[in-house]
């Protein structure tokens, strides 16, 4: 009895829209019922053995006006959802226990299938269809949830028939601008999705979700709020001591955005994201795709913008150190980064299966959609590279995807190619400018424009690609620039490797190879030196067009690269963060100037003419032996060796140094110079006849 007088009291508060007032003022009404109301409906659904009771106490958590007769948000949503699962935890953890039950729960005589039914009747026409989805969400949860499997199979197909259904008419009976229904409903299906059969799923009207899960998730105040939380965040960043920007843990809009990480739908990003690609996947109507990709780019485009207007975006990452103080550095700067690092990957998820349906939808991929589609989706990418160019754009495989599909359909349209790459197209070309995003916007120029020089002419390609590049092209020394220093040698050797740039690259080879020896050693790296000068080669040597009007082009470049070698430094370089951006390749020794210029020519012998190589192979030889240094030297004789015999060169360049290593004197030019041959070598040979080597050396 003491039970039955309980349930009736905890219905009569359910009834009451003033059985929760305190002294704290309607403000803290809402929040006091909510916690009140949680355990102790839990417990009588997990304890109650009549079925009518069980029925109606569901009923009333899903309509009574102490609950719902006020502003509801997901988080109190959830607290529903949260009884049904804990109660359905609960009745399993009972029926599969031996200890004896409380006295309470002794004359509970109703079984887990009838318990399932009595708690389901209780999704009832008093409350509406959205408000169903909790209770049979909640359900599902907890007897299937983290594989329980607590339930037989024909009461867990019939739960998630009834789920799928009611979640399709919520979806049939919402606005077009849902509210916290569509929030509601986004956030059960991402938490239950996973339970749901193939066969379920399909039952979904895909239509009427997919807009509902993309203004939940990116735009709405249950979201990620459209991005304007970055703009906010401003005002709280003040000066602290020692010049430096302070964003304390204790601010205001600290806790907005703890609280925004902490939301339903924003702390389960992730899988929401899938969901999301999901729907994106099996939509009807390929018009949502595209509107999906304008949602997107409204949001990416206003999160730009905010964070444009914060603050925090004039530091640059390598700067962070020096101008932002260490309790911002450890807890607020890495949560709002975790925010924007998750709303990335979210928003790549998504784009990725659009590219996908783009490939293979035949309405998607005609010209009259594909490109516009691939271009919203590279400037969504651009937006959001203040992100990804902190975490690293080639840290995911599906950002790869994204970048590298929608540049290659867009590659298809040369036109609006063009088009693209003016929009996007740095503010001041010529100009390196000083606020951290536009350096960071120039940068996804560059990495995006290197990819489209062969469909472009060779004007735009030299007033768009050449003219963005060369401001970066003698800044190495700058710490800040390193990335784009990068970037742009990319960019120029790129435009340089059209064939019908020839006269474009005629006309600024000498500009780019007079700037690439003036930054090296101090500001380029042994590798990327020796990637660049072989390009450059390549470039000029057959069967590019250049070679035709300019043969000699190749030979004067060598001998330019020669006589800086012979004058060049014999010390091993130093290694700085300028020249050392990325490891060399292999183990080897540290290198000086000379051995680099010399590793540089050596590369660079693959693309010679045969005539060519005959005066080369011999002064290669030459400027080996002119290192002093034994290692150094060895390290060259075995780039000689590799580049004459590891399949570099094509037939008749290889019967060419075969020839000159075997009977024209290379071999011993190579190993010992001008100096005579050791005495054990001394002695008549035949003519092509190889001397005793040591075995373990391939000369």
């Amino acid at each position: 009895m003491a039970t039955e007088r309980s349930l009736a009291a905890l219905l009569r508060s359910l009834q009451s829209t003033s059985s929760f007032e305190d002294a704290s003022g309607p403000a803290a009404n809402s929040n006091t019922s909510w916690n009140s109301l949680l355990p102790t409906a839990t417990s009588f659904l997990s304890i109650l053995g009549n079925p009518l009771n069980l029925s109606l106490l569901a009923s009333q958590l899903l309509s009574a006006p102490a609950l719902w007769n006020q502003p509801v948000d997901l988080h109190a949503c959830r607290k529903i959802l949260s009884i049904f699962n804990t109660a359905a935890i609960a009745v399993l953890q009972n029926d599969s226990t031996d200890e004896p039950r409380p006295a309470y729960g002794r004359n509970r005589k109703i079984e887990r299938e009838a318990w399932v039914k009595a708690v389901a009747e209780g999704a009832d026409d008093k409350s509406p269809r959205w408000r169903h989805v909790l209770l049979l969400g909640g359900i599902l949860l907890g007897f299937e949830g983290q594989n329980r499997q607590g339930l037989p199979w024909h009461i867990r197909t019939k739960l998630e028939s009834a789920l799928a259904t009611a979640a399709q008419l919520a979806l049939e009976e919402m606005d077009t601008e849902a509210g916290i229904d569509g929030h509601c409903v986004t956030m059960v299906l991402n938490y239950t999705f996973e339970l749901l059969s193939d066969m379920e799923r399909s039952k979904i009207n895909y239509d009427l979700l997919l807009p509902v899960m993309v203004r939940s998730t990116f735009l709405s105040p249950e979201g990620l709020e459209g991005g304007y939380f970055l703009g906010a965040i401003d005002k709280d960043v003040v000066e602290a001591p020692g010049k430096k920007f302070r964003w304390s843990p204790r601010s205001v809009t600290f806790g907005f955005v703890s609280n925004i990480a902490g939301r339903p739908l924003v702390s389960a990003l992730g899988p929401l994201s899938r969901l999301i690609s999901h729907a994106v996947d099996n939509v009807q109507n390929p018009n949502l795709v595209a509107q999906t990709v304008d949602y997107m780019a409204d949001f990416v485009r206003t999160l730009m913008v905010q964070w444009r207007q914060n603050k925090l975006s004039e530091v640059d990452v390598a700067e962070e150190a020096e101008f932002l103080d260490a309790e911002s550095l450890q807890t607020t700067i890495p949560a709002l980064w975790k925010v924007l690092r998750n709303t990335l990957y979210s928003v790549v998820i998504v784009l990725r299966a659009v590219l996908g349906r783009t490939i293979n939808d035949p309405a998607l991929a005609a010209s009259s959609c594909a490109p516009y589609l691939c271009m919203q989706s590279l400037h969504i990418l651009r937006n959001l590279y203040f992100v990804s160019s902190r975490v690293g754009q080639n840290s995911s495989s599906q950002h790869a995807f994204v970048f590298l599909a929608a540049i290659d359909i867009l590659s298809q349209y040369p036109d609006l190619a063009e088009n693209f790459l003016r929009s996007i197209k740095p503010s001041d070309i010529g100009q390196i400018p000083d606020h951290p995003v536009e350096r960071c916007l120039d940068l996804f120029f560059m990495n995006a424009a290197e990819h489209f020089p062969l469909v472009l002419s060779p004007a735009v390609n030299e007033e768009l690609l050449l003219s963005a590049a060369f401001p970066y092209l003698a800044v190495g020394a700058n710490p800040l620039l390193l990335e784009i220093f990068e970037a742009a040698h990319s960019v120029v050797l790129v435009v340089f490797a059209i064939p019908h740039n020839a006269d474009l690259a005629s006309k600024h080879l000498p500009f780019y190879i007079e700037n690439l020896f003036a930054v090296f050693p101090d500001n380029l790296s042994a590798r990327q030196f020796r990637l660049a000068f072989k390009t450059v080669i390549q470039v000029t040597a057959p069967p590019s067009p250049l070679a035709n009007t300019q043969p000699l082009l190749p030979s004067i470049l060598l001998e330019v690269v020669r006589d800086r070698a012979l004058n060049a430094s014999a010390t091993p370089i130093v290694p700085t963060a300028q020249n050392s951006t990325t490891p060399e390749l292999g183990n080897q020794p540290p290198l000086s100037a000379q051995t680099v210029l010399t590793l540089a020519l050596l590369d660079s012998l693959s693309f010679l003419r045969v005539d060519d190589l005959n005066e080369w192979l011999p002064l290669s030889a030459e400027l080996i032996n002119a290192i002093p240094d034994r290692s150094m030297r060895q390290t060259c004789i075995d780039r000689f060796w590799e580049a004459m015999s590891g399949g570099e060169m094509d037939v008749d360049r290889a019967h060419c140094c075969v020839t000159w290593w075997s009977t024209r004197g290379g071999r011993e030019l190579v190993l010992y110079g001008t100096e005579p041959a050791p005495a054990e070598e001394e002695g008549p040979f035949m003519s092509g006849a190889v001397g005793s080597v040591a075995p373990e050396s391939k000369l």
